[in-house]
């Protein structure tokens, strides 16, 4: 039977999650390998303000621990030694980030698939359990100096000039490293940032104490003596509190846990997507200022592999409107839909086993159905093995189906190699011949590019059939099979004959 000229790759392959998955990553400045090209040097520049913003915090953090260490211990005063110790510990902070960044932005590689993030994330949790070790010490030092021994403070002048530009100093940095923890959304940043901002309100207070002190001394009010050992509470108390606030971000990083309310927002988005059935499974990750989404979702079983393609891409772009920049991956699993007809499912059966049916017929007999169709199957199998995989075939669809009392299959050779025509020939007579057949028919406007060519010693024809636009296809395909007919009837020699229509308005002559 002649059909229109199909297309190239014409069989069809449904989504299936067993042999599917589609993994659409956003693009990253790591995948780019051209030399000097924007994605290079953007992730350049975001390392070299990360290190440069850490490196800072660093120097700072020696400059202002070595001060406060000094006038700690000339002035005895537990509120500045808290605060050396907790700049001490901001010191190692800040080194763990100086070398933490400069690791997480490397890009991913055999070992670390996810790449290198998580080294962020880790960095902010060590920082956090080093504060509130600090915080254990303070409250301990303090509890000592409340209820068991007292120590004299000398508040000097060097101890507030000291406090004041640790302040200083404390408010630089913290803007600088907030500034470029929000550019990257850089955790160890972040948390450094945190650090010294928290260190300029616990300056504060010491600062406080020891003016309490000195007013207690001048006016002999003795309670106003242990204002420094409550000032480093009150630090320990703030540390405790922001502490506590980036460990729980920071385990929920490293525990891979989802941001709240972002996984049903996801759902909500990809459910909106055109063609997507369902959404089965969203699970997001963090490593370091990246996010990593799996989803799977249900599509209709009948689309194409091309058609899932396009939905996944439709699916990540979704993800990224909650998430921009995500790396995103697409399983899809098919579905059958309510709306699916007979025919639907019929294929659906078939291409299931990647096989492909076409010509399906179906006939309602005495309130029985009965289906007809045509299957194409490698030429080089032998009879044997062509009839075992329909008759496979078959038993699936009467499983599937069950409202089909028979199925008859046609089994048609599907070519699995190139031909090479042994000669084109020009026969001038025949397709003379063959037009006058041609114009036999009231639908056809005009027949042209006549080819003939012998493939293996038989005579090949093609030619290209022009009818009206509004010409229905079934129309269309009965008019192409009755004139493939009549042309071997007139040319008996003719082995094959392949008509290509075209309508009036587009006939490309």
């Amino acid at each position: 039977m002649l059909r229109p000229l199909p297309f190239p790759g014409r069989k069809r392959i449904v989504a299936d999650a067993g042999a599917i998955c589609l993994a659409l990553s956003a693009p990253s400045s790591d995948n780019f390998t051209m030399s000097g090209s924007p994605g290079i040097s953007s992730l350049e520049s975001m390392r070299a303000e990360k290190r440069t913003a850490a490196g800072n915090s660093v120097i700072a953090a020696v400059v202002i621990t070595g001060l406060k260490i000094l006038v700690g211990f000339t002035t005895g005063s537990l509120g500045i030694l808290s605060e050396a110790a907790h700049s001490g510990l901001d010191l190692i902070a800040a080194l763990i980030t100086f070398f933490s960044v400069g690791v997480s932005d490397k890009p991913a590689d055999a070992d670390h698939q996810y790449g290198h993030g998580k080294v962020e994330n880790f960095s902010a949790f060590v920082e956090t359990g080093l504060l509130l070790l600090t915080c254990g010490w303070i409250i301990y030092e303090a509890g000592l100096r409340l209820f068991f021994r007292h120590i004299e403070i000398e508040p000097s002048l060097a101890a507030f000039a000291v406090m004041v530009f640790s302040m200083g100093v404390d408010w630089w940095r913290s803007r600088a490293l907030g500034r470029i923890a929000n550019k990257y959304d850089s955790q160890a940043l972040e948390a450094d940032a945190l650090h010294f901002s928290t260190d300029i309100w616990s300056a504060g207070v010491v600062i406080l104490g020891l003016v309490l002190v000195m007013v207690g001394r001048t006016y002999h009010v003795d309670w106003l003596r242990d204002s420094d050992p409550i000032a480093a509470l009150f630090v320990a108390g703030v540390v405790v509190s922001v502490s506590w606030r980036l460990a729980r971000r920071t385990v929920d990083a490293l525990l891979d846990a989802a941001p709240p309310g972002v996984r049903a927002k996801i759902q909500d988005a990809v459910s909106r997507v055109d063609g997507v059935l369902e959404v089965d499974r969203v699970r997001i990750r963090r490593a370091g200022n990246r996010y990593f989404a799996d989803l799977t979702v249900g599509l209709a079983r009948t689309v194409t592999f091309q058609r899932s393609r396009q939905l996944a891409a439709a699916v990540t772009e979704a993800v990224r409107h909650v998430l921009p920049d995500a790396d995103v991956t697409v399983q899809p699993q098919p579905r059958a839909q309510h709306s699916e007809n007979i025919f639907d499912r019929v294929r659906a059966v078939a291409t299931d086993r990647n096989l492909n049916v076409h010509d399906i017929s179906v006939q309602d007999i005495a309130g029985q159905l009965q289906v007809e169709q045509h299957i194409e199957l490698d030429e080089r199998m032998t009879l044997k093995e062509a009839h075992d995989q329909v008759t496979e075939l078959e038993a699936d669809m009467r499983r599937d189906l069950p409202e089909i009392s028979g199925i008859l299959t046609h089994i048609e050779s599907e070519p699995a190699t190139i031909e090479t025509p042994e000669e084109l020939v020009s026969d001038s007579e025949l397709e003379h011949r063959l037009r006058a057949v041609a114009a036999q028919f009231p639908e056809i406007l005009d027949v042209h590019e006549f080819v003939f060519k012998r493939v293996r010693g038989r005579l090949f024809v093609s030619c290209h059939c022009t009818l009206s636009d509004d010409l229905s296809l079934t129309r269309v395909h009965d008019v192409q099979t009755e004139l493939e007919i009549r042309f071997k009837q007139d040319a008996p020699e003719l082995f094959r004959v392949l008509i290509h229509p075209e309508p009036s308005t587009d006939n490309r002559r």
